[in-house]
């Protein structure tokens, strides 16, 4: 692993033309010393989720070439989905991993941002951890009214105008949200109903905004080509409210309304601690500890430097184990 390591879930609203996806992720790829981790698409969202990570130099640079691909090819003029949107690349967050501090994620979100401004034209906002105004920690506030919304009122309502460039919205690729943030936890649970207002119901009884859990941001949405309302849901801090709470308390408040959650989705990558502790719950093991999952007890032995020696000097003469 390296010295420094910088995590970056940059989110982009295409999310059904494979072509234009491809591009971005590959614009982003061949930057090098960036892994790209994950990538995942959703049709009703019309929103794609790429994930990387590497050194902080590299995947600012990796992140900027995102943004400029995306500009490039989508048009929010003509773009609709689920999703709330204010721009073709609409959230990039840097978070710290190995060796970086929230500060340092914090002076490359504002590099990057001024980096989007001067050479693409497209506005920046910033949020979380580098937020320069309060209300602007929250990135439900900086996206009211969505990008609609954001071509009529930036220039005119002071409250709407960016924290990095003019206030003039691109007119194709809106405005770009960056910030640092701690790692969360995205994800969607499916109801058997088509009626949204359910999802939204209980996303308000769940969410800490409305009074529900802490660390729980969450909205109703339709899936429209499964005729499913969603309950959406980021998890902010997995230790405080886990995974396992929320999809009982939303199967629960379900129950009430007489449907059924038919499904839940993780969108992008989870800890294995978040799934570990949902697994402890719901198969009541008494003795579950981390040391019993195999492949952290191999990782655990594997540092210990004779046995890995052993293993590869077993590879180099041929030697293969029998049952």
């Amino acid at each position: 692993m390296p010295g420094q390591l910088v995590e970056c879930v940059p989110n982009f609203s295409e999310g059904r033309d494979p072509a234009k996806i491809d591009a971005i992720v590959q614009a982003i790829a061949a930057v090098p010393g960036v892994a790209l981790l994950d990538r995942q698409s959703d049709h009703d969202h019309n929103r794609s989720v790429v994930t990387l990570a590497g050194a902080p130099v590299a995947v600012g640079e990796a992140a900027y070439r995102g943004v400029e691909k995306a500009a490039e090819l989508i048009d929010l003029t003509r773009h609709r989905g689920a999703h709330p949107r204010i721009g073709a690349a609409d959230v990039v967050p840097f978070i710290p991993v190995e060796g970086v501090t929230m500060e340092d994620c914090v002076r490359l979100a504002r590099s990057v941002g001024q980096r989007i401004w001067s050479e693409l034209k497209v506005p920046v906002y910033l949020y979380e951890a580098a937020a320069q105004r309060s209300d602007r920690a929250n990135l439900e506030n900086i996206r009211r009214g969505q990008f609609e919304a954001l071509v009529r009122e930036m220039g005119t309502v002071a409250e709407r105008d960016p924290d990095i460039g003019d206030p003039v919205c691109h007119p194709t690729a809106g405005a770009t949200v960056v910030g640092a943030r701690r790692f969360l936890i995205a994800y969607n649970i499916n109801l058997d109903t088509p009626d949204r207002g359910i999802a939204d119901q209980i996303a308000r009884t769940i969410r800490t905004s409305s009074g529900g859990f802490p660390c729980v941001k969450s909205m109703g949405m339709m899936l429209a080509s499964r005729n499913l309302a969603q309950v959406s849901i980021n998890l902010t801090d997995f230790e405080r409210t886990p995974l396992h709470v929320v999809f009982e308390a939303v199967k629960r408040e379900a129950a009430r309304h007489g449907v059924e959650v038919v499904g839940s989705e993780i969108v992008g990558l989870i800890p294995a601690r978040a799934l570990e502790m949902a697994a402890s719950y719901f198969l009541q093991c008494e003795n579950f500890r981390p040391e019993l999952v195999l492949e952290r007890r191999i990782a655990a032995v594997m540092e210990n430097s004779s046995v890995a020696e052993c293993a590869e000097s077993d590879v180099r003469t041929g030697l293969t184990p029998k049952d």
